[in-house]
């Protein structure tokens, strides 16, 4: 288990634009060798997003993009036609493919929080395509089999114990909350990598929101 706490994350967006980021992953300028992926995970981004801020139109190609909003709205357009608010507890994937553009921005009055986690592909190439899950269950994982992916969403009152997937790569990320993980106890933005989980349990020390995706 490889524990990785918030305050290691590297800094990124443009925070005179409003526009604040965390990077979990080597990204941008923050290149390092030694943390490109887990998995199939490629990043895992902090965005905060002031009203009125946010991307612009930029490109993608041969990755599958999947957002959680944590508080706020997210408007999301791309250039296969598709315009959507993506609210808490939506998921939102994106799968770039052979390449697509979109835009993200913060158009409500309140400021925005979102998770959001690119997956390498098994196989590139192909049509980009568009899904948005609304309300998703705590019960319900979300296949991504594109990646060879599947993610796992819990919200835990205090004390309540959950199990974490068996798997070749598991990553752990805290939303919120306080959480024990083995014999550590992560915080929010902190995150755990499992090679070959075995049962391993999760304990919620408080109210906690985790995000957990199992990989190949």
């Amino acid at each position: 288990m490889d524990v990785r706490r918030a305050d290691e994350r590297y800094p990124g967006g443009d925070p005179a634009a409003g526009i604040t980021s965390r990077h979990a992953f080597s990204f941008g300028p923050h290149y390092d060798p030694d943390n490109l992926r887990f998995g199939a995970l490629l990043a895992c981004n902090e965005e905060r997003l002031e009203p009125g801020a946010g991307f612009d139109e930029h490109p993608h190609s041969h990755t599958e993009i999947v957002t959680w909003v944590v508080e706020g709205e997210l408007t999301h357009r791309d250039s296969a036609g598709h315009e959507t608010v993506v609210r808490a507890g939506d998921v939102q994937r994106l799968s770039a493919a052979g390449g697509v553009r979109h835009v993200e921005r913060n158009d409500a009055a309140v400021p925005l929080t979102f998770v959001q986690m690119w997956l390498a592909p098994l196989d590139p190439g192909g049509d980009p395509a568009y899904e948005i899950v609304r309300g998703i269950a705590d019960s319900t994982p979300y296949a991504v089999p594109e990646a060879g992916a599947m993610l796992h969403v819990r919200r835990l009152s205090a004390g309540e114990r959950t199990a974490v997937p068996d798997g070749a790569y598991v990553y752990v990320h805290v939303v919120r909350g306080d959480v024990r993980l083995g014999e550590e106890t992560l915080g929010a933005g902190d995150a755990a990598r499992v090679t070959d989980a075995d049962g391993v349990d999760a304990v919620a020390v408080t109210r906690a929101e985790v995000l957990v995706w199992e990989m190949v």
